[in-house]
This record gives structure tokens, C-alpha cells and sequence, in this order.
């Protein structure tokens, strides 16, 4: 292509020279060497000429092209081929973890079912203390598991043991604390300790349900609870506040009556006689404080002195 675009040079440059440009001769056909390099001139151009057309050059298609870069095509199924081959052994462990998670999965929802089941099975029989320790032995990670621990509770509080009874229901919570049953559970318990006559520890699981679990319909039940036993013990003041709390957040429960008639019956504490009244003379009058603008006494003349004095 090169070779080409110099001959077409060449080629142009003879042609102005011996046709001239605008129509005027050239200065050198007017020399005396003239003829001869007119000649030289007009065989260089016939070989020229046969060279153009050798390269495949007419006259019509002088002009060069830039030759044009191709986009590559891209072979999808060959990309593909060349993937698998690179990364099969990748691809086919991921599938066989993947089918392995499955079945995993599977066979565990299986035996869950199977046990929930056998769990349910075994508890609607239950009858006896042994029957639902041996549901929460067997079963204790299913429903009838959780079911049995409460129904042993009940059954240990019928039978007059309290401590077994509040024992079971704690391993009941710390078992499964997001269980819908554990503000019962705790109920249970502060109402045990109560019976058993434990009434501050029985105060303070009742504060713990409402101020941990203020959400829950146990919560305005352990407030109530709560008003009956500082009732008991005389504190009306803590008995009044439980009350108010009740009527504020709990204004659409049951008990917001009930609360609304201890309320009405509880009266406050007398403040303190050495805080609210001020301090009464030797003939049970209150002392008034001495005014500013009268004089203070003056004070008692001495005694004459007497005749032995003397």
C-alpha cells in the first residue's frame, strides 16, 4: 500500500510537468534540455502506468483506504464450553453441598415432627408427676416438653409443694424465656412465695413482671397483685402509686377498675408531726413565732439585799 501512494505521487508530479499548470509551459521545456526530459518524462510514465496496474491501482480508484479493524465475534456456546472446563470441579462440589443441605434439612424437619408428635402423644396420657418428668426427659425440646414442665408445677403446687413447684416453673423460664407462657410462669412463682409467706421476695417478682414485661397482660395483674400485699403490709402510699400506674397505662385492662376502687379506699400516709406541725408550748398550745416589732422583755430587777446581808 505504501509502494502504491509513492508511485501515485510520482505519477502526479510527471503529469504537472508535462502539461503544466494553469496552461502555461513550464520553465524547463523552454530550456535546451527541454525535449529530453520530456521524453525521460514520458517513459517514466509509461512505466508507471503499467506498475498501477499491476498493484491492481485504475485510474478511478487512486485513492488509498485505511483498513478498517473488525470487531471479534464472540461464540457463546464456546464461552460456555471453556467455563465448564475451567471451573467444573467448582461448580459440581457447590451442587453437592447444596443437595446434601437439602436432605439434611429435610430429615431434620422429619425426625422434629416425628418427636413433636411422640411429645404429645406422651403428655396427653400423662397423668402423674413420674409421666411429666418423663415427657420433659424424652421430649424437652418440643412443645409438650415446655407443656409438661407447667402441668408437673401445677400438680407439685396441689399437693402442697411449693418449692418444688417454684423450682420447676424456673426451669420452665430459664428454659425457654421467649415463650408465651413465662409471665405466667413468674405469676406462679410470686404467687407460691406469697403462700409460703415469703411476701417481700413475692413484691419484688411482681415488680420485676411489671417494669420487665410491661407489654404483657401479666403486667397490670402483677401491679393489682401487688396493691393487695402493700395493703397487707400497711404501706398505702406504694399501694396508691401501683394504682395510679394501672389507671394510666393500663386504663383499657381488666383490672383498671379494680384499681380505680382500692384507690378510692386507700388513703394517704399523715406526714410527720415533726415536719407538718410546728412545735406546741407545755399547755399543748402551738407556740407563735415573736414578732419583730416588739420590744423583748426586759429583764427582772435583782432582789433587795436583806438584813443579814447587810
Amino acid at each position: 500500500m505504501r509502494d502504491a501512494i509513492l508511485v501515485k505521487e510520482k505519477l502526479t508530479f510527471y503529469l504537472d510537468l508535462g502539461k503544466g499548470r494553469q496552461g502555461r509551459r513550464p520553465a524547463f521545456l523552454v530550456s535546451p534540455a527541454g525535449p529530453l526530459l520530456l521524453a525521460l518524462a514520458q517513459k517514466s510514465f509509461a512505466w508507471h502506468k503499467s506498475t498501477l496496474a499491476r498493484l491492481g491501482l485504475s485510474r478511478g480508484n487512486r485513492e488509498s483506504t485505511m483498513p478498517i479493524a473488525t470487531t471479534p465475534t464472540r461464540d457463546i456456546t464456546i464461552e460456555t464450553h471453556v467455563f465448564w472446563l475451567r471451573f467444573r470441579k467448582e461448580i459440581a462440589a457447590a451442587v453437592i453441598i447444596l443437595l446434601l443441605a437439602i436432605v439434611g434439612f429435610g430429615a431434620f424437619r422429619f425426625y422434629a415432627d416425628r418427636q413433636d408428635i411422640a411429645g404429645a402423644t406422651l403428655l396427653a396420657s400423662a397423668k402423674t408427676i413420674q409421666d411429666y418428668q418423663q415427657v420433659i426427659a424424652h421430649y424437652p425440646n418440643t412443645p409438650a416438653g415446655a407443656g409438661a414442665y407447667l402441668l408437673l408445677a401445677d400438680r407439685q403446687r396441689a399437693d402442697k409443694k411449693l418449692g418444688d413447684a417454684n423450682a420447676t416453673l424456673q426451669a420452665f423460664v430459664n428454659k425457654n424465656p421467649d415463650h408465651e407462657l413465662a409471665t405466667t410462669a413468674r405469676m406462679a412463682i410470686a404467687n407460691n412465695l406469697d403462700s409460703m409467706g415469703k411476701t417481700d421476695e413475692a413484691l419484688a417478682m411482681y415488680q420485676q413482671i411489671a417494669t420487665g414485661f410491661p407489654k404483657s397482660f401479666s403486667a397490670p395483674l402483677a401491679l393489682i397483685s401487688r396493691v393487695h400485699l402493700l395493703k397487707v403490709k400497711n404501706r398505702p402510699d406504694e399501694a396508691r402509686l401501683a394504682c395510679e400506674t394501672i389507671l394510666t397505662q393500663y386504663r383499657d385492662s381488666f383490672w383498671a377498675r379494680e384499681a380505680a376502687q382500692e384507690l378510692r379506699f386507700l388513703k394517704p400516709s399523715a406526714p410527720s408531726s415533726s415536719i407538718s406541725t410546728p412545735a406546741s408550748g407545755p399547755a399543748g398550745q402551738s407556740a407563735a413565732p415573736p414578732s419583730l416589732l416588739v420590744r423583748p422583755p426586759m429583764p427582772a430587777p435583782s432582789a433587795a439585799p436583806t438584813a443579814k446581808s447587810q
